[in-house]
This record gives C-alpha cells, structure tokens and sequence, in this order.
C-alpha cells in the first residue's frame, strides 16, 4: 500500500476519492488499478464484486479532518467519564479509568 490511507465502508464512499492501493475482487483480480479517481459508475459496481470496504487516499486536508475528529472522539469520552458531579476531571476511580481507557480503545479501532 502507499502512503497514508483510510478503509472506508462503501456506504460513505463519495465520488472524487482515490483508491490508495489496487482493488481486487474475491479471486484476487484486479478490479481497479492504484490511484483510480472513483466515479458513481463504479461505486455502483462494488457490490456486485463483494467489496464492502475501500482503502482511501489521504490527503493533507483528511489528514486535519481525522485529527480533528479524534480530538473531538477523546474530549467526548473524557466528558462522558467524568466523576459524578465533578467538572474538574478529578480522580475517575480504577473501574471507571479502565472503562474509559477501553472506549477510547474502541472508538480509536472503529475509525481507522
């Protein structure tokens, strides 16, 4: 694969992305070669082949966006796990700590 790359699920697939790397089909086929630019043709075409995930190039501008979003993820998890009635971020507890290390596990696996 080349440089940075996201696996996106074809439902949030738009046309105008790039394929990070070739696409193959179940048998191993190429289907699309590195750097093809999808159209609404072709997304339209992926399920016929099984594909259900697509590996997109980044650019600079999603690389900002994925930053920011993950930004976004830890401040909601922290805010979430926060001590009952505490707005100072106090000392969450060992089960609580554990949770919230594992949410931000999670969170962190189902965005890449």
């Amino acid at each position: 694969m080349t440089g940075s790359y996201r696996p996106i699920p074809l439902a949030q697939v738009q046309p105008g992305m790039t394929l990070s790397d070739e696409l193959l089909d179940m048998h191993g086929h190429v289907l699309l070669p590195e750097g093809t630019v999808l159209t609404e043709a072709l997304l339209a075409l992926m399920p016929r082949h099984g594909i259900d995930v697509l590996p997109i190039a980044q650019t600079g501008s999603d690389a900002a966006e994925l930053a920011a979003l993950e930004r976004h993820r830890r401040e909601r998890v922290d805010y979430l796990f926060r001590p009952p009635g505490s707005d100072d971020g106090g000392d969450p507890g060992p089960a609580r700590a554990s949770l919230h290390r594992l949410v931000h596990d999670y969170r962190a696996d189902t965005a890449s």
